[in-house]
């Protein structure tokens, strides 16, 4: 009688393709990111509820009330770069032509956002606890921000997905330092009180920095998955 070999257990799905991510886990990214816009956000429609209500005028808004333009420019752009540049990063967005269409806003309210932070770090008066420190950091950042979304542009133009995917990922980074910076701040406040012009300085600094460290890593972790990519087809 002919003996019928079973297949062992080990070689059951040994040549199964890796299973992708599920779709829940696809939006953690997402959903992480908007969250940590939230506070920026309510922020900055609280001040232009302020503006448009005609809100008592005080030493701390008065900058604001004298030249309206910039702020208001930058709550909008800024408000709709990390909302919908957050759901850029959904994987399951990527695969429809929404992802095409929406990146063209972001990357317009990106540049509105960044063109407009310039304007008001060079054209308000500084606050109590800001310095010249921290304007020139805000004058330096805004153009690369910039940069890089024109980079991303180019980039996408000549099909060069992943040179658009990091750059418009440096330029979110950025972009998003101001919902690291609540994070940066609030112990800072809760556990010695309001941060004086330099440590303020340091700590507005240390948002842009996790910000731009995280996105390198994420940009060299998409390099690597892609190099496998490529060495298994």
């Amino acid at each position: 009688m002919t003996q019928i070999e079973r297949p062992s257990r080990r070689g059951v799905g040994a040549n199964r393709p890796a299973s992708r991510p599920s779709r829940r886990t696809g939006w953690l990214a997402p959903v992480g990111l908007i969250a940590l816009s939230l506070v920026p956000m309510a922020a900055g429609a609280s001040r232009l509820a302020q503006l448009g209500t005609g809100a008592s005028v005080t030493a701390e808004n008065a900058r604001f009330f004298d030249s309206p333009v910039p702020v208001i420019a930058h709550i909008v752009g800024s408000s709709a770069f990390l909302l919908l540049g957050a759901l850029q990063f959904a994987p399951s967005l990527r695969r429809y032509a929404w992802h095409r269409r929406s990146g063209r806003i972001v990357a317009i309210a990106g540049l509105v956002s960044a063109a407009s932070g310039l304007w008001m770090a060079v054209a308000y008066d500084l606050p109590a606890n800001s310095g010249l420190g921290l304007m020139v950091i805000r004058v330096v950042l805004a153009p690369a921000m910039a940069a890089a979304i024109v980079a991303a542009f180019l980039a996408i133009r000549r099909g060069d997905v992943a040179t658009h995917s990091a750059w418009m990922t440096r330029a979110y980074a950025i972009g998003l330092a101001a919902g690291t910076q609540v994070l940066t701040l609030m112990p800072w406040v809760l556990l010695v009180g309001e941060p004086g012009e330099l440590e303020y300085t340091v700590l507005m600094a240390l948002g842009w920095a996790i910000n731009l460290v995280v996105a390198e890593l994420v940009i060299r972790r998409r390099a690597r998955r892609s190099g496998r990519g490529r060495a298994l087809s």
